[in-house]
């Protein structure tokens, strides 16, 4: 099975996707704010400065895991 491969780019849009959808399932206030800030302004930047390093940081701690050999937390079957 051929996998698909992202940018962090198209990562971070799929996960704002995810967590969109989490949001209207839930109606998390919480959820809401935090899409607030990962929602991308008119310069393509997110509208919380602060999420760019942290999305680097999760990103980073991925490839580093996926180099040191570690298992992702949820193996699809």
């Amino acid at each position: 099975m051929k996998q698909d491969l992202f940018t962090k780019e198209e990562a971070y849009e799929i996960a704002y996707y995810f967590l969109d959808d989490l949001y209207r399932m839930t109606k998390s206030d919480d959820l809401a704010g935090f899409l607030g800030g990962m929602s991308l302004s008119v310069d393509g930047e997110p509208m919380d400065p602060a999420v760019i390093g942290d999305w680097d940081r999760a990103v980073e701690k991925f490839k580093q895991q996926r180099n040191d050999g570690k298992k992702p937390y949820i193996e699809w079957k």
